[in-house]
């Protein structure tokens, strides 16, 4: 359709937009979201599709009734939903970063990689990675496998439902999905890259054959491309066989309408499929993420007379508070240290605290080749064994990072709060600070455990000679003692938190291979640090657009999709949950009262606050001008009328632009230059790299379990055995929560040695009946009803295609784990590695 017929059709309202999810399982279905929050539009097929690729901003026309999909009355509602990345904000549960170790750690041959709270508040500070949830509801890209699936062999019987051929119309109207076709591409937000292999075509006599070799994307959701011979390897077409398991990135130049094939161009080959470092340049290249050196240019916008020190005229323009006792708090590998705090008693009983922030705007200045690279990258991104950084490693590690013992310029907001944390004044300014020393979470930790007790100085990091470990330790003390009482006011006021597994990795020194992983415990060192970030972030937001009411650049959360909350609602009252979501406040009470501490109350609490996450939407930048309707700038989460980013700057380039409207707010800067347009486009892109990275986040994650699962040490000492408990249930398969690694995987009835399997759904609740062939033709075949929150064993194993491995199911009654009934409680060394 042409740009002029598009609009008018958005005007009009006879074209709807949305951005298009290919259901990685299935990729000839596709879906956007409904505007009105209902089930989402099917789109069918490549055709219809119209060469728009995942993640792209399509506009959509609607099909005639008769065209829109029939539902079947058993089937499951992620069916009809497609496969929903979990886009949850890091505020509702976090994202952990994994920093690498530090260079010449020598104590051990191993490395522990932390999970690095961002900068510790709810959205950014913990939570989950998503157990490595990459592009559907809880099926990682590393491991989608349908083993089995089309096994002629195999004895099964399906019992699966065919659509009728009856009218569509006569139908009621909650059985059919409304279905569309894309019409144009707004905006292209997929790179238009792809790792994958080469081939040689099949029709060996074609004209094509002596021209092209087909390339085959590990994504299926991006089509087939043919690449010009002469990109390929010079020996490819005589000695093909030598290439088999060489991973190569290709990129889509053009897509001819009448084509299921694209036309694309070899960008580069990667290395061995398998291999980590080139899967993770794979990675960040599908998710155009930029990880080339810094250029010369942007590199000159750098102090250049190094060891550079603070200019004398600093002194006169910023608070002096070198001489405060002041410390950071981070995982113990960090070294973009964006954030330091100080809690001063003062004689009436209240406290001084403050929250000082690196001031990176000082060394970015508007407009400069160092701001547009900023810019354009807009986040660091975090890889389990490295980091891709905003900025250049001089400002990112060492001129801007709050290191201790050296002068640094900050931002703060410091308050004076009572013990009970109510604030009783406010203020924020330039300032210099003298950081004491570099607290890990593990040492803030062992403080706050030991309240009345020394802490030995050999398992203390250096202090400054004009502070004593006593004085950080009190100080330690008394922000946990305020932020146990913010925390509990806040989930008083209304809160949610969607709490999650995650995964930390143990690194070997040398190889830099995993070794083990276990699930990251968050502890209250954590919560002290995230407490004062969220509240330095909310008073920023209410400063900054008390001034600019119309620029300022504020965080906002959604509520839930009103469809998938309803679904859950009736399902949860089919299993006799008693869940309230009328509010993100009453969803968080319900999750934390309504199970026990056993165990198998906790395992089934993870599995429900998966259920919960699914209809939860992104967080988003935007301009306060851009929106008229001031409900919608609410933080769902959080429950708070104004939000913002202001605490990481080192690594978020929406940051780096607040730290600007504040110096504005109190006059020590100019505005920024720009219209509230233009921030709102800014501000559009930081959401999308934001996402990104977000995906090439869990993608490394993935990646790094299955080298791990796949690893010589661990295939000697046997697959890798854990309680599951069951989180959905398919017409052909179940999707489980693999406990002591947090991990998420289907399993398909065709890959089990069943001698036939029965889907059904009991009111809405589905379950699966599996009927296992005997393993002794004298025995009866064993039967086993799998429904949702079914304890159950699974194993975890290699596959001979590079990083695949698979789940399945023990069969019942064999020695292993559970060695009980289901709905037993789990055996408390096994459950012990569960964190909830």
């Amino acid at each position: 359709m042409s740009k002029e017929d598009v609009s008018e059709g958005l005007k009009r309202g006879t074209l709807i937009q949305g951005v298009l999810r290919i259901n990685p399982k299935k990729f000839h279905e596709a879906f956007i979201p409904s505007p009105d929050g209902d089930r989402d539009i099917f789109i069918d097929g490549v055709v219809a599709r119209n060469r728009a690729l995942n993640g792209d901003l399509v506009v959509v026309k609607l099909l005639p009734e008769e065209q829109w999909k029939v539902i079947k009355p058993e089937s499951n509602d992620k069916e009809t939903e497609g496969a929903y990345e979990l886009d949850l904000p890091e505020e509702l549960c976090g994202s952990h970063l994994l920093q690498q170790p530090v260079k010449g750690y020598n104590d051990s041959p191993d490395v522990i990689i932390e999970a690095q709270f961002e900068d510790s508040d709810p959205e950014d500070g913990h939570g989950s990675t998503q157990n490595v949830l990459v592009d559907g509801v809880k099926k990682p890209s590393v491991c989608v496998h349908d083993k089995g699936k089309e096994d002629a062999d195999a004895p099964v019987t399906k019992d699966e439902s065919t659509s009728t051929s009856q009218d569509p119309r006569a139908l009621p109207e909650k059985s059919l999905q409304r279905s569309a076709k894309v019409v144009y591409i707004l905006e292209k937000k997929h790179s238009r890259a792809a790792t994958g292999f080469l081939k040689l075509l099949a029709d060996k006599n074609s004209e094509l054959f002596r021209k092209y070799a087909l390339f085959s994307p590990s994504d299926h959701r991006v089509p087939r491309i043919y690449v010009p011979l002469k990109d390929c390897p010079q020996d490819f077409v005589t000695r093909p066989q030598d290439y088999a398991n060489t991973l190569f990135i290709c990129r889509i130049v053009d897509w001819k309408e009448d084509s299921n094939f694209a036309l694309g161009q070899l960008a580069k080959s990667l290395g061995q499929a398998g291999e980590i470092e080139p899967e993770t340049e794979g990675i960040l290249t599908e998710y155009g993420v930029d990880f080339s050196d810094f250029s010369s240019e942007v590199l000159e916008c750098l102090p250049q007379g190094l060891p550079w020190t603070i200019p004398p005229e600093e002194f006169s323009k910023r608070r002096d508070l070198r001489k405060d006792c002041i410390f950071t708090i981070d995982p113990s590998t960090a070294r973009d240290l964006d954030d330091a705090l100080s809690c001063k008693p003062l004689a009436d009983g209240n406290f001084e605290v403050g929250v000082h922030i690196a001031d990176v705007s000082y060394f970015v200045p508007e407009g400069s080749p160092l701001d547009k690279v900023a810019a354009e990258r807009a986040t660091s991104v975090y890889l389990v064994q490295k980091v891709i950084p905003m900025l250049p490693r001089l400002l990112c590690e060492e001129l801007c990072s709050l290191h201790p013992m050296t002068d640094k310029l900050t931002f703060s907001v410091i308050w004076t709060l009572t013990p009970e944390g109510k604030i009783l004044g406010e203020w924020f300014g330039r300032t210099i600070i003298r950081s004491c020393t570099k607290l890990s979470y593990e040492h803030a930790q062992s403080m706050i455990e030991s309240p009345n007790e020394k802490i030995p100085e050999k398992e203390l990091p250096p202090i400054s000679p004009e502070h004593t470990s006593e004085e950080v330790h009190r100080a330690v003390l008394n922000l946990h003692g305020i932020a146990k009482e913010l925390r509990k006011q806040r989930f008083v006021d209304g809160a949610l938190r969607l709490d999650q597994l995650k995964l930390a990795f143990t690194l070997d020194h040398e190889t830099g291979l995993p070794q083990g992983c276990h699930i990251y415990e968050y502890r209250d060192s954590n919560k002290l640090v995230e407490e004062f970030m969220l509240l330095a972030n909310m008073a920023v937001a209410h400063k900054t657009h008390r001034t600019f009411p119309e620029r300022a650049l504020l965080r906002r959360h959604p509520p839930p999709q009103t469809k998938m909350l309803n679904d859950l609602v009736e399902f949860c009252e089919q299993l006799g949950l008693p869940m309230d979501f009328s509010s993100a406040g009453a969803l968080n009470k319900s999750l934390t009262t309504t199970f026990g501490d056993d165990k198998y109350s906790l395992a089934r609490k993870e599995v429900l606050t998966n259920m919960c996450s699914r209809p939860m939407q992104m967080a988003l930048y935007f301009c306060s001008g851009m929106l008229r309707d001031q409900t919608q700038f609410r933080h769902y989460a959080l429950n708070v009328p104004l939000y913002t980013h202001f605490t990481s700057p080192i690594r978020r380039f929406a940051d780096v632009l607040v730290h600007r409207l504040l110096a504005a707010a109190l006059g020590c800067g100019e505005l920024p230059d720009l219209e509230p347009e233009a921030l709102q486009k800014q501000a559009d892109h930081c959401n999308d790299r934001r996402m990104a990275s977000k995906r090439v986040q869990e993608l490394s994650t993935g990646l790094f379990f299955a080298v791990l699962v796949k690893s010589p040490a661990l295939q000697e000492s046997g697959p890798l055995e854990s309680e599951a408990m069951v989180l959905g249930v398919l017409n052909q398969a179940f999707d489980v929560l693999v406990l002591r690694y947090g991990v998420q995987k289907r399993i398909y009835c065709n890959a089990l040695p069943l001698r036939s399997y029965h889907f059904q759904k009991v009111g809405k609740k589905p379950e699966l009946k599996l009927v296992w062939e005997p393993e002794d033709t004298d025995l009866e075949p064993v039967q086993q009803v799998v429904t949702i929150f079914s304890l159950v064993e699974v194993v975890l194993q290699a596959e001979t295609t590079a990083l695949k491995y698979s789940a399945v199911l023990k069969r019942p009654g064999t020695e292993g784990l559970l060695g009980r009934q289901e709905g037993e409680q789990p055996d408390a060394s096994v459950a012990g590695d569960l964190q909830a």
